[in-house]
């Protein structure tokens, strides 16, 4: 429902019905629809026990008063949906955010952008794809959404500073979540864009990780798995896309790999198999440096994974390692730790029978052992 740009009330009644217990995107949407306005909804809500939800309780105006003053401390500004410039294509998912919180370059809203999510615990050999296709694509002007976590999705912001990136958070804006990527927050703040629902000061939650995923379905033309496991949320967010309209897009890995699971079986259900930015740019057409397109009639719908689990070798050095080669100067880049510390480490797990050396100072993963 359309809302005026300066109807200060009704903004202020929508942030207070969306801010109590009880309330959730489709309950706000049916209130709107039912009563006309937020305010009419408000005043509904404050005189009647009919119909609500056992836990419902109605925001007070101090706390979104508060809400309010603390986010424009921040820089940061409200977008509510039913504005003009709220994103037409994340408008017209059927539990779109009812206000989203932002704070950085406003127009990357309205931009073409492939979201790109996968394994926080991503092989040296994932992240540097990842970083391959995200330069890419921002070369022609597509903009890279994730949500900030480990391996993957960091390597996409990073690759992605300067021609464009989103990322979209857990919990409030100003929370930073995870604290390493303090540096990296406050760069995509200056040179990109934070997006998040949750009111500031927000602590993100378990729950709230799968409410941020189809955010960056919503905002993405299309999306691009790089190694996710079994059940991870990576598939949550592919499953988000599928349902949205959206293409999906997986780089394959090696069977023995578990983090090559979900994309392989991704893949196997009908996402295009992903190799290069060549790959996904034909398939976005007109969109291409054009507004977003609204979701598609028939979208493919990747089925829920039932393979079984392999065993990937425990520590941190070898999470950057999978079964396919990656040269010792790509670990020494990622972990900042010297080559001849590598190699002693290195020397170890190799006579362990945990990886392999390949000639030209190549290493992977072992086999999975049966």
């Amino acid at each position: 429902m359309f809302v005026e740009k300066d109807d200060i009330e009704e903004k202020f009644a929508r942030l207070r019905l969306i801010r109590s217990d009880g309330i959730g995107p489709v309950s706000f949407s049916k209130l709107l629809e039912e009563h006309g306005s937020a305010r009419k909804a408000v005043s509904h809500l404050s005189t009647t026990t009919n119909r609500l939800p056992k836990n419902f309780k109605l925001a007070s105006e101090n706390q979104i008063e508060e809400e309010r003053q603390r986010t424009l401390d921040f820089s940061a500004v409200f977008i509510f949906l039913g504005e003009e410039r709220y994103p037409e294509a994340l408008a017209a998912i059927p539990d779109a955010p009812p206000v989203l919180i932002i704070k950085g370059n406003e127009a990357l809203l309205h931009s073409t952008s492939v979201g790109i999510v996968g394994a926080r615990n991503a092989s040296a050999a994932g992240q540097k794809i990842t970083s391959k296709i995200a330069t890419a694509l921002g070369e022609q002007g597509i903009t890279i959404t994730s949500g900030l976590a480990r391996g993957i999705d960091t390597s996409a912001h990073k690759a992605s500073l300067l021609t464009g990136t989103i990322a979209c958070l857990a919990g409030g804006i100003d929370f930073i979540y995870p604290p390493e990527n303090t540096d990296l927050y406050t760069m995509v703040a200056k040179q990109g864009l934070l997006v998040t629902e949750m009111a500031i000061g927000t602590e993100p939650k378990a729950r709230h990780f799968p409410r941020r995923n189809r955010i960056i379905s919503g905002l993405s033309t299309g999306l691009l798995v790089v190694e996710a496991a079994k059940k991870s949320g990576s598939l949550i967010t592919a499953r988000f896309a599928a349902e949205q309209g959206r293409d999906v897009f997986a780089v394959p890995g090696s069977p023995l790999d578990p983090r090559a699971q979900g994309t392989n079986q991704l893949i196997k259900d009908g996402a295009i198999l992903t190799q290069g930015a060549d790959d996904i740019i034909p398939e976005l057409g007109p969109s291409i440096n054009a507004p977003l397109a609204l979701p598609k009639s028939q979208p493919k719908r990747p089925s829920q994974i039932q393979q079984p689990v392999a065993t990937v070798p425990s520590g941190p050095l070898v999470e950057y390692l999978s079964h396919s080669p990656i040269h010792i100067d790509e670990i020494v880049r990622l972990t900042g730790r010297s080559s001849s510390d590598l190699m002693a480490e290195f020397l170890v797990l190799e006579l362990s029978g945990e990886i392999i050396r390949h000639t030209g100072g190549k290493y992977s993963l072992a086999a999975v052992k049966n």
